[in-house]
């Protein structure tokens, strides 16, 4: 089977091929210019979505030595994501799906990462915790198997990629902010300065709004309130916010391990490319046992690899979708997976 996936949540254009299981292509446009306005600007990205996805589709069938009549199944991201972005794959994908009267399906997102661990040679194994940190989302899940997820905790304000950005911005770092907040942390003491890590009703959810007014409340006390930082402070101020962070990830898995029967863990999303916060779940993965699973960086950020490889599961498990599903520009509730 020949899977073609196609990834325009956001400001990454992406087309990823699946053949008989093996990934043949990985194409990824990254939209650059969003940086001179200090975030991604819906309107421009999807435009730059639409100017580059059929020449990024040719190479990728280039690359795959496949003929597009060779395709058995269509997958694209349905949500969540930016909707005027999300309806230009969408839509592409199934006006293609219908020319070549080929099978469609619409992958969520989210599901899409869960599931990138296993583009790796070592691939997670049921049951598993999934932690899932990005720019827009930050969710702690246990995968029981390829169709039943359950979520134990999200974020009841701001997701971690988006605290980093904030941050970032906030300290004269531009966007985007978590390679940065990483560059500068690597020089710094992470002990230097204590911010505080949120507790909850639900153990399981996480909190970072409290965490960035904490960084505003420092810089405000220690700079004034125009916040002129020198740039020698910034090392032990994102070594420190870095480690907060961290430990406000890492202390709901370790107490997921306690409570749950897995015997691995799978860290997801443009996050789980931290250097830092990966190696500590890599330690903690050592303390605990427990084998842990990170995509490689081409598949922690946005990728249509990992919604052909999730597509490719759905149509092997007979859930296809027809030419009427629309694209969703947020989490629904607890029913977030699309497969449900």
């Amino acid at each position: 089977m020949n899977v073609l996936g196609i990834e325009t949540s956001c400001d990454e254009t992406s087309v990823g091929i699946i053949a008989d299981g093996k990934l043949k292509a990985n194409l990824i446009a990254s939209q650059d210019f969003h940086t001179k306005y200090g975030g991604v600007v819906p309107e421009l990205s999807s435009r730059a979505h639409l100017q580059i996805i059929t020449p990024l589709l040719k190479d990728a069938l280039k690359r795959a030595e496949l003929d597009i009549n060779d395709i058995d199944v269509i997958c694209a991201t349905a949500g969540p994501g930016l909707i005027g972005a999300l309806l230009v794959g969408l839509t592409f994908a199934k006006g293609l799906a219908y020319s070549l009267d080929k099978s469609f399906v619409a992958v969520n997102h989210i599901e899409g990462h869960i599931f990138s661990g296993f583009l790796m040679e070592e691939k997670p194994e049921f049951p598993y915790l999934c932690l899932v940190v990005s720019g827009g989302h930050t969710l702690l899940l246990l995968v029981e198997d390829e169709l039943k997820i359950r979520k134990l905790g999200t974020t009841v304000d701001d997701a971690a990629g988006e605290a980093f950005d904030k941050v970032a911005k906030m300290i004269g770092l531009g966007y985007p902010g978590g390679p940065k907040i990483q560059q500068y942390a690597e020089k710094g003491d992470e002990n230097a300065i204590k911010f505080p890590v949120s507790r909850l009703e639900n153990p399981y959810d996480f909190s970072f709004s409290g965490l960035k007014t904490a960084v505003l409340r420092h810089l405000q006390k220690e700079y004034g309130i125009e916040l002129n930082i020198p740039d020698s402070e910034l090392p032990d101020l994102t070594a420190s916010f870095q480690k907060a962070v961290s430990k406000s990830l890492l202390n709901k898995i370790e107490l997921a391990c306690k409570e749950y029967n897995v015997s691995c863990i799978s860290m997801v999303g443009g996050v789980a490319a931290n250097e830092y916060i990966k190696n500590r779940l890599l330690a903690l993965g050592n303390k605990l046992k427990k084998k842990v699973i990170i995509p490689k960086l081409e598949f922690c950020g946005d990728n249509a690899a990992m919604i052909a490889y999730r597509g490719s599961i759905l149509c092997k498990n007979n859930i296809l979708h027809d030419y009427n599903v629309s694209a969703f520009p947020s989490l629904r509730g607890d029913e977030f997976i699309l497969s449900e």
